[in-house]
C-alpha cells in the first residue's frame, strides 16, 4: 500500500532553482532500501534458518538428556529403595542382638520377682485363711441365736 509520504515524493523538485540541470526521476525509497538491504537480510535469512535449526537440534538433545536423566532418577529411587531395606533389616537384626541379653535379664529378673511373691503368698495364706474363717464364723454366731 502507498502511504502519503511515498506518493508526496514522486512531486518533489528535481533541483534548486538556477542553471539547468537533469531532469527529476521520482525516488522509489522501497526500491532503495530494498536494493541496499536486501542482500544483508538475504544473509540474516541463512542465519536465522541456522538457528532455528541450532534450536531444533539442543530441543531434541535436551529431550534425549532428560529421559536419561529421567532413567537414573528412577534408577537411584529403586537402587536406594532397595538398599533402605537392606539397612533396615540389618539395623533391626542389630538392635535385637544387642536388646537379647537385656531381654534375657529381665525376663531372670522377672521371674525371681514372681518366685518371691509366690513365697510371700504361701507364707502369708495361713493367716489369712484362719482370719476368713474366724470372720465367717463370727457372721453364723451372730445370724443363729
Amino acid at each position: 500500500m502507498t502511504r502519503l509520504r511515498d506518493l508526496l515524493q514522486r512531486y518533489r523538485p528535481a533541483g534548486t532553482p538556477g542553471a539547468a540541470a537533469r531532469p527529476g526521476v521520482p525516488a522509489d525509497r522501497a526500491a532503495e532500501l530494498d536494493a541496499e538491504l536486501g542482500p544483508v537480510l538475504a544473509l540474516l535469512a541463512e542465519a536465522e534458518q541456522e538457528a532455528e535449526r541450532i534450536r531444533i537440534e539442543a530441543r531434541a538433545e535436551a529431550a534425549g538428556i532428560r529421559a536419561r536423566a529421567a532413567g537414573q532418577a528412577e534408577n537411584f529411587r529403586v537402587e536406594a529403595k532397595d538398599r533402605a531395606a537392606t539397612v533396615r533389616a540389618r539395623t533391626a537384626a542389630r538392635a535385637r542382638a544387642k536388646a537379647a541379653p537385656d531381654g534375657e535379664q529381665l525376663v531372670a529378673a522377672v521371674r525371681e520377682r514372681s518366685e518371691q511373691t509366690r513365697a510371700r503368698a504361701a507364707a502369708r495364706m495361713p493367716r489369712l485363711v484362719d482370719r476368713a474363717v474366724a470372720s465367717a464364723l463370727a457372721v453364723l454366731k451372730e445370724a443363729v441365736p
